[in-house]
């Protein structure tokens, strides 16, 4: 599979200042030739832009902005929204004054393309000449297009544009805000490389904002969508991630959880990189069991990253303190992180992107997500969230990471369970919480109903939460069908059902 890390091109590339573009490129820009960045207006081409010649203008190259739509008054307002200077970058403002707007100046003669393409061009092949730039970015392509008049005169000027260019030593973004009544192909023909911005609706939260290089000549790229975010500082890019090209060895270990009971109905405890699910109803234990977890991996010195969807991080705190677990403690010394997340407002990619920095910066070594109804509810579309939960599930199996899945099913007590996302094939251990009704109360049971690779207890014991921490009892044997939620008692040895009380 691709590495990163390994030459894709014996020329030299071109870092883009944004790290993840740059992941997704394999290394960065062919140097030396013309690219097209296409999207809408909002989706941050000129941001993008601007970070690009600001990348350059860190490492002391010369570079110029060549802006046809916006003044040079409006990019340094984008620049100061970013925190930005824009010292070092030469902005060449080809706007119309507005003195051309009075009538004695208004062409009567010739065709206002024939002059004012031409006087535009020699403004821009003037500048590239007095300042020897190695980035150029023009924005935008509209503007060009208009002054062309007709397909055929634009597409020639783009290309003598793109000629003039190779034997200088740019690197050149052209951007387009895809204002054409019709979408204009001449430009992608003409490119070297193609990078589509799109930005997406959702019928609720904010908006979506993914990338895709369409093209990208001789050299070889990250395809697919990935998505991206426009914050203080610029483009942020979370590159798809892909598991089979971060394949990792590791020690294989067995982690408690730090009750003698659950260890043993996990034939020993959690295997490092593997992934546990644990389901039940609402209110069952899941979140206080992968917390006691991620307790019991703390205090052996492991470090453990929780993201929470669906409770905030106070509320799970408290909630986990009047148990008696020390998370608290643990979250203090940097050993726990807790995460809480909007599912409204981030993006499939950056939630990825959040465990990939759990584990490559953090180095953690059990993963949380609770729960797969807030993640799916973080997806725009549905049918894809197995596939990318599969993704991250390898990328961290291949880790060495324990990864902990919280599932809730709808209904309480009696009837089918039902989970709006079965992620119980993709798991390597699935723990069953259930609730039961017995001799006038409502009690819980936990059994682990699936262990890939290794042998398991396949009772079911008695659940409880107490103030004293988690509960786990003897196995329930004088009960038949407690999975069903309505379990019918056993007599003597015979096994002979006793009558129910009235």
């Amino acid at each position: 599979m691709p590495n990163p890390s390994s030459p894709r091109s014996s020329r030299p590339l071109t870092a883009t200042g944004i790290i993840g573009l740059d992941h997704i490129l394999f290394g960065g820009l062919t140097s030396n030739r013309l690219y097209l960045v296409e999207g809408v207006p909002g989706s941050g081409k000129t941001t993008l832009g601007l970070q690009f010649l600001q990348e350059g203008a860190r490492l002391g190259e010369p570079v110029l902005y060549v802006t046809l739509s916006e003044s040079a008054d409006e990019l340094r307002d984008v620049a100061a929204s970013h925190q930005w200077s824009l010292d070092g970058i030469t902005i060449r403002e080809l706007i119309p004054s507005e003195q051309t707007l009075a009538r004695e100046d208004q062409y009567t003669v010739f065709h206002p393309s024939e002059i004012e393409l031409t006087d535009t061009t020699k403004l821009i092949l003037q500048d590239v000449e007095r300042i020897k730039p190695t980035r150029v970015v023009f924005d935008s392509l509209s503007e060009l297009r208009l002054l062309a008049g007709s397909p055929l005169r634009y597409r020639r000027q783009i290309l003598a544009l793109k000629q003039f260019f190779v034997g200088r030593g740019c690197t050149v973004f052209l951007l387009d805000d895809l204002t054409a009544t019709e979408r204009d192909l001449q430009v992608q023909s003409l490119a070297h490389g193609v990078i589509v911005l799109e930005q997406l609706v959702p019928e609720y939260g904010s908006d979506r904002r993914r990338l895709r290089v369409v093209k990208f000549r001789g050299k070889v790229f990250r395809g697919g969508h990935h998505d991206y975010a426009i914050r203080t500082g610029g483009l942020e890019v979370f590159p798809r991630l892909v598991a089979a090209e971060h394949r990792k060895d590791f020690k294989a270990e067995r982690l408690s959880g730090g009750i003698a009971s659950l260890d043993a109905l996990l034939g020993g405890g959690l295997e490092r990189g593997t992934s546990t699910l644990l389901v039940g109803a609402p209110g069952t234990g899941k979140s206080s069991l992968s917390a006691q977890m991620v307790s019991a991996a703390a205090a052996r010195g492991q470090k453990s990253a929780m993201f929470i969807f669906d409770e905030s991080v106070a509320t799970l705190k408290s909630r986990i303190a009047g148990m008696g677990i020390a998370l608290e403690n643990h979250i203090r010394s940097g050993l726990v992180s807790i995460t809480s997340i909007d599912p409204a407002e981030l993006s499939p990619g950056e939630f990825g992107h959040s465990l990939r920095q759990a584990v490559d910066r953090d180095k953690v070594s059990m993963i949380v997500i609770d729960s797969l109804n807030g993640y799916m509810n973080a997806m725009p579309e549905e049918r894809f969230l197995t596939i990318r939960l599969h993704e991250i599930l390898s990328y961290l199996g291949q880790h060495g990471v324990a990864t902990i899945l919280v599932g809730a099913h709808q209904g309480i007590v009696g009837g089918p369970m039902v989970s709006p996302i079965d992620a119980s094939y993709l798991a390597d251990a699935v723990i069953l919480l259930r609730y039961y009704e017995a001799e006038g109360e409502v009690r819980q049971a936990i059994s682990v109903v699936k262990k890939r690779g290794g042998e398991h207890e396949r009772t079911i014991r008695e659940f409880k939460l107490t103030a004293n921490g988690i509960y786990i009892g003897e196995p329930l044997r004088k009960f038949r069908g407690v999975l069903t939620g309505l379990p019918l008692p056993i007599s003597g040895s015979a096994g002979e059902e006793a009558p129910r009380a009235r």
